[in-house]
């Protein structure tokens, strides 16, 4: 793998313009396979009052330690810079982000310096279309802190396709959500602000439109930092947090989050408030 130094977080205004450029058809992604790039950002440091303003909009706490979904803000910048380089097999705008799952080795300090490492691997055929892992890596000084694998979806036909869906498994859904959580645009502009990604299908209605959305969606990393709201203070140091995400979750939205103890932690989901399909079903373990 090549290791690409960065001396600064790139601009997301910039991505997303090459973004939308690699959407369309003329322009299209190139490539049949994932770079071998490593994209590496050192010592970086938290930015206090874009933290605070993020704690707010997902309706967390703000302290001495990172929410466990907080580096996902840090990384983002160099996801994109590397899933809009020439060469990557489909393109950003557009992807599905299918699944996360982060692993937290320890709390981190907001004061801390973190280098930041992304690369892309994995990628597989799904009855549904390509399937990459985007994998960001935190360190402190040569501690490996937080890893993040990110799972995007590019929908096309594959040997796969033809495959019939599996059936859906029997869900126990308890009667009494834990809480409801509301989602507009006004929340959601200010959540595309403090994380820097303003991809169209959520800033914007024509954008979404254009994606097939009837209206503007709300950010799947959104959904997965509101929900720890209903066990925060209570997820251990080290954790494992693996999120799914189900249908997307138009804007304005009331939405039932549900927290359940379960064996080693916490079973998660985010449902309609009538129709009870997952917006987000997760583990934290």
């Amino acid at each position: 793998m090549a290791r690409i130094e960065l001396s600064s977080l790139p601009s997301t205004f910039d991505i997303y313009s090459r973004a939308v450029l690699g959407a369309l058809p003329v322009v299209g992604a190139s490539g049949d396979s994932l770079p071998d790039d490593v994209l590496v950002l050192r010592s970086l440091k938290v930015d206090p009052d874009n933290l605070a303003e993020y704690t707010k909009v997902c309706g967390l706490r703000f302290g001495d330690t990172l929410p466990v979904t907080y580096p996902f803000v840090l990384t983002f910048p160099l996801v994109m810079k590397l899933m809009v380089s020439k060469g990557f097999p489909f393109a950003a705008v557009g992807s599905v982000h299918a699944e996360n799952v982060i692993e937290q080795f320890r709390p981190v300090s907001v004061t801390e310096p973190l280098d930041i490492a992304v690369h892309a691997e994995n990628m597989r055929e799904h009855r549904k279309g390509l399937l990459a892992d985007l994998v960001s890596e935190v360190n402190v000084g040569r501690e490996l802190v937080w890893r993040q694998t990110s799972t995007f979806l590019h929908q096309q036909r594959t040997s796969l396709s033809g495959q019939p869906k599996p059936e859906p498994k029997e869900e126990e859904i308890p009667p009494v959500p834990t809480s409801t959580l509301r989602v507009d645009q006004k929340i959601i502009d200010r959540y595309a602000a403090v994380s820097g990604d303003r991809n169209p299908i959520h800033v914007s209605t024509l954008g979404a439109k254009v994606f097939g959305f009837p209206t503007s969606i709300a950010h799947g990393m959104w959904s997965a930092a509101a929900a720890l709201s209903a066990v925060e203070g209570r997820i251990p140091e080290k954790v494992t947090y693996t999120v799914r995400f189900g249908k997307p979750v138009l804007l304005p939205s009331s939405l039932s989050l549900y927290a359940q103890h379960a064996a080693g932690g916490w079973d998660l989901a985010l449902r309609h408030p009538k129709k009870h399909y997952p917006h987000l079903t997760a583990t934290v373990r």
